[in-house]
């Protein structure tokens, strides 16, 4: 399914930056200019989009997971919203350095989030003192904020989406070390050489953020979808492999009770000759 045209002229998606602000490299994705402002040509958006959403639903219909980041207010609640419609992890308060390039020690702390929980539940907690459980209180929230949309990340993310390239350009440069593909929403301020799928865009509106996003998380729901009939055909197809054929012993058992059968029709046979 191709994006809307329209819904992007009306989200605002084609607003760029003034020209005195602009990256040279985002001229192949500019229209025109209008009173100070570059016009993104929403034809190159559209073409774009849809490339994106491809390439995530066939990540998605893989199985693997797709890392979003926004931690731009415009994008956040957006984002946080999309990505748990579809089950994904997100970023949206702050971008911890080696988030990707340092993943062990994030899922250390992580898991420290499900220690303290324990503690909570099994009664360690009721045997510290007021302000042990006032610093570990603290420490829990500290760590959901900043890190519980994703606590399933059990490993590495295979794609990171990523709003406003210039402001997470960490995340961008983490994920380009990893070898990691980057979707983003770049602006024309944004510079699109490290992007491996650029969507020339607004990334400073969050109609035009979400109607991106939408467009994109619809495939990804499409893949998983997919990936679901898949799994379940081949399940059945499994099942009734292993009904119709016999085990092993079941089929040696048939032949040695079909063997002297055999030999008694023949017994007959040659008596009636």
């Amino acid at each position: 399914m191709r994006t809307n045209f329209d819904q992007l002229l009306e989200a605002g998606c084609h607003f760029g930056h003034l020209k005195r602000k602009w990256n040279p490299a985002m001229a192949p994705y500019i229209y025109m200019e209008r009173n100070g402002i570059h016009i993104i040509d929403l034809n190159k958006t559209v073409v774009k989009i849809d490339e994106a959403a491809e390439a995530l639903k066939a990540i998605a219909k893989s199985g693997r997971k797709i890392l979003f980041v926004s931690t731009k207010k415009q994008g956040q609640e957006v984002v946080a919203q999309k990505a748990k419609e579809i089950n994904m992890p997100y970023i949206t308060e702050r971008w911890a350095g080696g988030m990707l390039t340092n993943f062990p020690t994030i899922r250390k702390a992580v898991k420290k989030m499900s220690t303290i929980d324990k503690m909570m539940t099994d009664g360690t907690f009721n045997n510290i003192s007021k302000r042990e459980k006032l610093q570990i209180t603290r420490q829990r929230e500290k760590l959901e904020k900043n890190l519980g949309s994703i606590a399933d990340l059990t490993r590495l993310p295979s794609a990171v989406f990523v709003v406003d390239v210039m402001k997470e350009h960490i995340a961008v440069a983490e994920a380009n070390r990893l070898g990691i593909p980057v979707f983003g929403i770049v602006d024309t301020n944004s510079n699109p050489n490290n992007i491996d799928f650029v969507i020339p865009a607004n990334d400073d509106a969050t109609k035009s953020i979400d109607v991106i996003l939408s467009a994109v998380c619809a495939a990804i729901q499409e893949g998983l979808e997919e990936r679901k009939v898949e799994k379940a055909d081949e399940e059945a197809a499994a099942a009734q492999a292993a009904g119709e054929a016999p085990a092993p012993k079941e089929r040696r058992q048939r032949v040695r009770k079909a063997a002297p059968k055999a030999e008694a029709e023949k017994v007959a046979e040659a008596a009636a000759e």
